[in-house]
């Protein structure tokens, strides 16, 4: 048996992957839900993320497990909006003519910062259209190096730092160019008379999840059970067991002792140091997202950025990406707020505070607001919900195979995976999924292990980190 540790959305993926394989899979997940950042809430209509996500073109990783989970017909790519709160105005930021005409760059910024959206270098007089190809080039460079070398200063400070300033904060500084460079110039497909196409599941990303789980079998994940201890054989340094505990003080203390063949820990690099001693350097930050229930829209855009100091760092309208009518008619807007460290004020406030500064500030930003439009407000928190892309962040990343470091049969597919990078979404959650099962299945196929299985698996897996990375200079996920 193969043992998961972890329910998210890798952990479910890589059991899929090793049951299409022919092995026997056990998730334990220590929660009472599955699914990880992809969990979502109950609405009028359909169910809806409780933190936001969409698609995008390049992620085929995700829309390939739809197609084989029966869901092709299901994803729907429509228009994503975008904007810029900047001095009291929303700016429009979609067509060419919207980015021309944004008044905070001058003609040459814009067309410095369009050369690069397009990946063209001109610094050295003659058009370089591979220069942005190599990501790892800019690992060890700032943004703010990045950007005034590549484009203008004006692009950095009235454009770029904003944007890094809501998202990191106080770490804006020891953020990479490769992440970066990763959101900007490999972004999804343009409609060039509307704005940028996403994709979404007709019924929300909770309709993936649900068929994931049938494919895996409820029967085959168990929740409110933590794995608390993995054992390493001392004589072949394999993994032989896992010992789990239930979570819910329902049933007695005695733990439970899984015999396992490997073990997959799709979990952060917290829980895997616990059980392994494994550590990792990759810092996090949490998220504060509050979903916001109307009677009637307050944007005019999906998505906007927020360039002055402000409670949160991006407000998104979801229903002007999918219609309101598939919640019942409520209009629904989240409210996205990262933090750094968790002595902040925003993480230490209690919800009803953070509300409170949250409504204070959408009345200052459009006047026409009304606190009696609000049906609901419902506030999620994650401690981890993003690496902190710091300088030299590939070279911290978790390898897929840790057996070498810790024993043989153990693997990883949480966060800290290469597949999430240069930036974190379900597409790579799926790839690092799959990357760990498919090197136990390579293991077994080579004869390393006595219990190997005869069946083969189609090698779809997506080995580049480029494509598992929803490309938005925005923080879209």
């Amino acid at each position: 048996m193969i043992g998961v540790v972890g329910g998210g959305i890798a952990g479910l993926a890589a059991a899929y992957r090793l049951q299409q394989a022919g092995h026997e899979v056990q998730v334990f997940e220590a929660t009472e839900t599955v699914g990880g950042l992809a969990a979502v809430y109950e609405t009028a209509g359909d169910d809806i993320e409780r933190f936001y996500h969409h698609l995008s073109k390049s992620e085929e990783t995700i829309v390939a497990l739809a197609e084989e989970l029966g869901l092709g017909d299901r994803v729907e790519w429509r228009i994503g909006t975008n904007g810029y709160y900047v001095d009291g105005t929303a700016h429009p930021l979609n067509t060419p003519l919207d980015i021309i005409t944004y008044p905070h760059l001058s003609l040459y910024d814009t067309f410095r910062l369009g050369l690069l959206t397009l990946g063209v270098d001109i610094r050295d007089g003659i058009p370089d259209l591979d220069a942005y190809d190599d990501l790892a080039a800019y690992e060890h460079m700032t943004v703010r190096e990045f950007v005034e070398k590549h484009t203008t200063t004006g692009v950095y400070e009235s454009f770029v730092d904003p944007l890094l300033d809501g998202k990191y904060g106080d770490r804006k500084h020891d953020v990479s160019a490769a992440w970066f460079l990763g959101r900007v110039r490999f972004r999804g497909e343009r409609d060039p008379l509307r704005g940028e196409v996403l994709g979404y599941f007709d019924g929300g990303f909770g309709v993936l999840l649900d068929a994931l789980i049938d494919a895996v079998g409820r029967e085959n994940i168990m929740t409110n059970t933590s794995v608390t201890d993995i054992t390493i054989d001392s004589e072949t340094n394999a993994v032989s067991s896992l010992t789990v505990t239930d979570t819910t003080g329902s049933k007695d203390d005695t733990d439970t002792m899984y015999s396992v063949d490997s073990a997959i820990v799709a979990t952060m690099p917290n829980v895997l140091e616990s059980l392994t001693g494994y550590t990792c350097d990759i810092d996090f930050q949490g998220a504060v997202c509050g979903l916001m229930s109307m009677d009637e829209s307050v944007l005019d855009t999906y998505w906007l950025n927020i360039a002055h100091d402000a409670p949160f760092g991006a407000l998104i309208e979801h229903t002007n990406f999918v219609d309101p009518e598939r919640y019942g008619g409520d209009h629904l807007m989240y409210i996205a707020a990262y933090v750094q460290d968790q002595t902040e004020d925003l993480w230490q406030a209690d919800d009803e505070s953070v509300q409170k500064q949250w409504l204070t500030e959408i009345e200052s930003m459009f006047p026409e607001f009304s606190r009696q439009n609000i049906n609901d407000i419902r506030i999620s928190r994650n401690p981890r919900a993003a690496p902190i892309y710091e300088r030299g962040y590939l070279d911290l990343v978790i390898p897929y195979d840790i057996g070498e470091t810790v024993g043989d049969g153990i693997y990883y597919a949480g966060m800290a995976s290469a597949a999430q990078y240069p930036e974190r979404s379900l597409n790579g959650g799926v790839v690092a999924g799959y990357e760990a099962a498919d090197r136990i299945t390579e293991t077994f196929d080579n004869g390393e292990n006595t219990t190997q299985s005869s069946t083969d698996i189609d090698d779809t897996r997506n080995t580049n980190p480029m494509q598992s990375s929803t490309v938005r200079p925005d923080g879209g996920s």
